[in-house]
């Protein structure tokens, strides 16, 4: 993915990673769990670099976003398979609970939230897995307490690859209003339309122009891309749109 180079508000370094929990996130994607003793806590939207060694001394590393948010040692990662991917598969089918791993972070001071004293709405967007840094931001407000009203629209392809799908049912109705496109198969007594997003949909549910929201958006590029233009179009100050783009595998 990429991200602004503007300084996060902890400091980056190295730090090495303890795998102590490894479960299904769908069928394609795995949440992992990572203690790691140096780290200086999560900032909700930021995201880090994953570092594999091979024995042989070859490296590769990819960015990944931070589903944990708040105080603490322990990282949480939600990683979807990329087929003929370097690293995701590794993670996804390979790495074990007591494995070790490097980690560089926390990274991507632009696109972290935080608590403010002046509410102002924010509007989450998401497509696939590019909801795991929207959910920290999500469980950080609820958590918080703080008045700005949230607002998600999650684009997915079946209720199966949603990620983070009972998190976001056990936050506070008032925390955050969940709006799912399904762009290939709809759940049993689905009422909407079937079929990705389209700039009539996003003008229906998101915050409008008028009211000056902070606007997350990530996923694929092609996704990101079009969303920040129907947001530009529609009025949106472009100050206020904060973009996050799939990378390597």
């Amino acid at each position: 993915m990429t991200s602004s180079p503007l300084t996060p508000r902890r400091p980056a370094a190295w730090h090495t990673a303890t795998v102590v929990a490894a479960v299904p996130e769908t069928s394609s994607a795995r949440r992992l769990t990572f203690e790691v003793p140096t780290w200086p806590g999560n900032d909700p939207g930021a995201h880090v670099d994953v570092r594999l060694t091979a024995p042989d001394g070859y490296q590769a590393s990819r960015s990944y976003s931070i589903a944990s948010s708040g105080e603490g040692t322990q990282v949480v990662l939600a990683v979807d398979e990329v087929p003929d991917g370097e690293v995701s598969p590794f993670l996804v089918e390979d790495l074990q609970v007591g494995d070790q791993l490097e980690l560089h972070g926390p990274l991507g001071a632009f696109f972290i939230w935080q608590p403010t004293d002046q509410p102002r709405p924010v509007q989450l967007i998401a497509g696939g897995s590019g909801v795991v840094p929207l959910y920290a931001i999500a469980e950080a407000h609820a958590r918080a307490g703080d008045a700005s009203p949230f607002r998600l629209l999650y684009s997915v392809r079946t209720p199966d690859d949603v990620f983070f799908r009972r998190e976001f049912s056990a936050l506070p109705p008032s925390s955050v209003e969940v709006d799912y496109v399904y762009t290939r198969r709809a759940p049993a007594g689905w009422a909407g339309v079937t079929g990705r997003v389209t700039r009539d949909r996003l003008d229906e549910v998101v915050w409008p122009a008028a009211s000056d929201p902070l606007v997350y958006v990530c996923g694929p590029t092609a996704f990101v891309e079009t969303v920040a233009d129907w947001l530009t179009a529609a009025g949106h100050r472009g100050s206020s749109i904060r973009t996050e783009r799939f990378g390597g595998a």
